[in-house]
């Protein structure tokens, strides 16, 4: 199951991409935001971070106008490590090399049909499991 979460610079996107998930029958909860209404990214970004880091989804989604803040936001959360993905080959190199569990994306940077596609990238994309990845995760994990 996937957790996903906005703030008002991603909500468009974020509603796009619930459509799609569940096209593909995608289980998710939405932790919010729920209008374009000005809000703080912190908010859903620690919600989304602390649900995957708990292990009660298995990945997440967020999105902010750039996707950095919320980005930065949840990677504050141990065992978190959201990357922000504006490009094909950085969603399939960031799920191979780091084992990211949170894929995060600017509303304002990406359109609709490319986020889509990294969205698919992200979660068809398994971790290689070679021992110098899983030796920098280490690292990165202390």
């Amino acid at each position: 199951m996937i957790a996903i979460g906005s703030d008002h610079g991603g909500y468009l996107l974020k509603e796009e991409i619930k459509k799609h998930l569940k096209e593909k029958e995608i289980t998710f909860k939405d932790f919010g935001c729920d209008s374009e209404e000005a809000c703080d990214y912190p908010v859903y970004g620690k919600a989304v971070a602390e649900a995957v880091a708990k292990g009660t989804y298995e990945k997440g989604i967020l999105i902010c106008g750039t996707g950095i803040g919320i980005s930065i936001s949840a990677n504050k959360i141990k065992g978190i490590r959201a990357a922000l993905c504006n490009d094909c080959f950085s969603a399939e190199a960031t799920r191979e090399h780091n084992d990211a569990n949170i894929l995060c994306l600017g509303g304002r940077v990406i359109g609709t049909g490319l986020a889509l596609k990294i969205v698919d990238i992200f979660f068809e994309t398994e971790f290689s499991k070679e021992e110098r990845h899983k030796r920098r995760i280490e690292m990165i994990e202390k």
